[in-house]
């Protein structure tokens, strides 16, 4: 749950995937490490919307100004996954983001062999 935490999780991640407690195979020990990337990768979202697309568009790249409240939509976005993996992973829901959660699987994947 503690990789979900907006913009602090990640260190949560990264804690649990350098731990030598969760490399095993058990199903508990793979969702910890799914939940781990996924929560990363979250937090990678976040960045690149916050360092490369809301600056671009409040530049105006190819819109004028018009583009600089789609910045702020993906962030509320980005802020909202949180929220909402934060109340799955406390009800002990198994949920896959679009995309980044695919990306999370198969990292789990990589790390069995």
């Amino acid at each position: 749950m503690l990789c979900y935490i907006p913009w602090l999780g990640w260190i949560a991640s990264i804690i649990v995937l350098a731990s030598r407690r969760y490399k095993g195979n058990t199903p508990d020990e793979r969702e910890v490490r799914f939940h781990a990337f996924q929560g990363l990768y979250l937090f990678v979202a976040w960045l690149i919307v916050d360092w490369v697309i809301s600056p671009a568009m409040r530049f105006g790249v190819g819109m004028g100004h018009a583009g600089a409240p789609l910045g702020g939509l993906l962030h509320l976005v980005v802020v909202a996954a949180w929220i909402v993996m934060l109340i799955k992973v406390s009800h002990w829901e198994h949920y896959r983001l679009p995309i980044i959660g695919e990306m999370a699987e198969r990292s789990v994947e990589e790390q069995r062999v």
